[in-house]
């Protein structure tokens, strides 16, 4: 039957090395980073992407804006499907009029399903080029939750990993040592054994 003693590395004892008070401390390091640590820097990492996020879609808002326009490209008849079914949008000449600049026609990516003749909602920057939506306050929290996620993930990987370093090297020092008490014990104990009864 195997008895296990709690905390025996934190007790003063003759059997405990210095390796297992720094193997106990070492434990004790990593289960803080690992329950404080590493939540606290996602949260942090997952604060600053928030901000980052949120300034870029302020930008692109400020930059981009929307218009109705009319299809007046072919559309192919059936949109490429890409995986999982779903449709995915395509390039098509589409023309709108603003009231100040005239009728004006480019090219833009319009919703899969779209027909020649319909209108669609394209997004235009200051250049006049057509672009993407700017992200929305979902994009922005996916954003925030993936390098938060991340993050908090990396930390304790960090984390775990330099704890198994140092594992191995007191598992090292332990067996030293085990080496050096060994050789100097090995010899009185063959002889007790060997003059033995």
């Amino acid at each position: 039957m195997r008895t296990r003693v709690r905390g025996w590395r934190w007790r003063r004892n003759p059997l405990r090395r210095r390796s297992d008070v720094v193997e106990a401390w070492t434990t004790l390091v990593v289960a803080v980073l690992l329950f404080l640590g590493a939540p606290l820097a996602g949260a942090i990492a997952g604060w600053w992407a928030h901000d980052e996020a949120r300034a870029v879609a302020a930008a692109q808002r400020a930059d981009r804006h929307q218009v109705r326009a009319e299809v007046v490209g072919a559309t192919p008849d059936r949109a490429p499907a890409v995986q999982g079914g779903s449709r995915r949008p395509f390039r098509v000449t589409v023309r709108w009029s603003d009231p100040v600049t005239g009728s004006h026609t480019a090219e833009a990516l319009v919703a899969a399903g779209s027909r020649q003749g319909g209108t669609v909602d394209v997004w235009f920057d200051s250049r006049g080029r057509a672009v993407g939506p700017p992200p929305g306050q979902t994009q922005i929290w996916q954003h925030t939750v993936t390098i938060g996620t991340c993050a908090a993930a990396g930390a304790g990987a960090v984390v775990l990993l330099g704890h198994l370093v140092v594992r191995r090297v007191a598992t090292g020092h332990r067996l030293a040592e085990w080496e050096r008490e060994w050789s100097r014990t090995e010899p009185q104990w063959t002889r007790r054994q060997a003059g033995g009864p």
